[in-house]
């Protein structure tokens, strides 16, 4: 039996507070069997990181994998010198960790406070080799972040500043919003809360604080964007800032 029938979710009523979960649409866990989701409901307990807090370090063997349910998570490698180079970012309802890998490649961090769903590493993995559909889902995800790195690879070595910063806003607008409410990329106008610190973003985008904050004025001044206190911007416009951003609608 498939979870989903004819756009409705039918769930028994155990699995009743899956339908009100962030990561139902689009996580892991979406449209899977109705076996595979009890199996997963069965394993999962929830872990909260305030935000710099270290989720998990480079090269540590995983215990867990896990379901973003909220909050921002930035994950980060290591230089020899010792110096960190920010490599992604994550949302809802991304999921955290690498399946059958021997190590984490990467430090994930809380970026700001972080919702997790867990699965204890063996028998998550256990469970994949016994439902395939579940495996899929999770190669899936791995495909979507495959894409996800090629396309910011051509962000870093071809777009200019403004493009860079203006993608950078385009990401979170559509990421930060996304969990639990598929019409959001349909919006015209969108308001979300920049998860990072500027010297973080200088370093995400491969720039320089200044050259961020320059950036980010621009937009400001030519109403692409509106800024509030702690982070929060405001686009009134998303084609608009999508324009900024050099991509063309639906990219």
């Amino acid at each position: 039996m498939n979870v989903h029938d004819t756009g409705r979710v039918i769930l028994p009523d155990f699995l009743k507070s899956c339908e009100r979960c962030p990561a139902r649409f689009g996580g892991v866990c979406d449209n899977i069997d109705l076996d595979a989701l009890a199996a997963l409901n069965r394993l999962a307990h929830h872990r909260t990181y305030e935000a710099g807090q270290v989720i998990f370090s480079e090269s540590e063997q995983p215990d867990f994998f896990a379901n973003i349910l909220s909050g921002a998570v930035k994950l980060t490698k290591s230089l020899a010198d010792g110096r960190q180079q920010i490599v992604g970012l994550q949302f809802p309802p991304d999921f955290l960790g690498r399946a059958f890998g021997q190590s984490h490649a990467c430090f994930a961090e809380a970026a700001t406070r972080v919702e997790l769903c867990c699965y204890p590493a063996d028998a998550f993995q256990a469970l994949l080799q016994k439902y395939p559909d579940l495996e899929h889902r999770l190669l899936e995800k791995t495909l979507d972040e495959l894409d996800a790195a090629r396309e910011w690879m051509v962000l870093l070595g071809r777009k200019t500043a403004r493009e860079k910063v203006a993608s950078f806003l385009m990401l979170l607008a559509r990421r930060t919003n996304k969990a639990a409410c598929p019409a959001c990329a349909e919006e015209s106008s969108i308001t979300f809360t920049i998860p990072l610190k500027r010297a973080d973003i200088a370093d995400y985008l491969g720039l320089t604080i200044e050259t961020v904050s320059r950036q980010i004025t621009h937009l400001r001044h030519e109403g692409i964007i509106e800024t509030g206190a702690a982070g929060e911007v405001f686009v009134p416009d998303i084609a608009a800032l999508q324009a900024a951003a050099g991509q063309t609608e639906g990219a």
